[in-house]
């Protein structure tokens, strides 16, 4: 059985506690770095911490600024000249009003989006609209977890409130995608506790399993 403490940290960045996740990928050893929306040291100072990275990769789950604010000094900082965002996305990712100010400014110095994922053996991208166009879930087999960003939480579901958001959208990523995985999946959330599909299945009033 894979100690997954091993392969995954969590570390709440940023005034709005965005989960930037990193997930070493235990069948290639891949380094992803899942949403860097804030505090690039202190991103920095936990990926130093992994061994035996063959690569690093950013992902984004979705191209909103809480989620996107570190991305160019981590990319700088491990010398990545591009991340991965589904295309639907990146008008959002390069949009000067992807911003909160006077909290939040427009992020500076991104590296360049690019929607062609490469494959990963033991990674799989899951399409997610509805938070946003281009949300996106992924799942790690042999970890059995899925870093959901902002698509769902722990008894909730992400906002349709925003500029792109979908209701209609968001129900099917979360029943039709997110809860065709395995009941024991840990599910690691854009922000807040994690939680399983089992257990949201069961308790999330929002979107219960049918």
């Amino acid at each position: 059985m894979i100690d997954s403490q091993k392969y995954i940290q969590v570390i709440p960045v940023g005034m709005l506690e965005t989960n930037c996740v990193l997930i070493q990928n235990p069948a290639s050893n891949i380094l992803y770095i899942i949403d860097p929306g804030g505090e690039a040291q202190k991103i920095l100072r936990k990926i130093a911490e992994f061994e035996n990275v063959t690569a690093y990769r950013i992902i984004l789950t979705h191209a909103h600024f809480d989620h996107i604010s570190a991305a160019g000094q981590v990319a700088e900082a491990l010398n990545l000249d591009r991340l991965y965002v589904n295309a639907a996305d990146i008008p959002l990712y390069l949009s000067p009003d992807n911003a909160y100010p006077p909290y939040f400014p427009a992020a500076k110095d991104l590296p360049r989006p690019d929607s062609n994922f490469p494959e990963d053996k033991g990674l799989i991208i899951i399409p997610c609209p509805g938070h946003t166009p281009g949300g996106a879930s992924f799942y790690f087999t042999e970890l059995h977890t899925v870093a959901a960003g902002d698509t769902l939480f722990y008894c909730g579901i992400g906002r349709t409130d925003f500029p792109g958001g979908n209701y209609e959208q968001i129900t099917d990523s979360i029943r039709n995608r997110l809860y065709q995985l395995p009941d024991d999946t840990r599910v690691i959330a854009g922000h807040g506790s994690d939680t399983t599909i089992g257990f949201e299945k069961k308790h999330n009033h929002y979107i219960p399993a049918l």
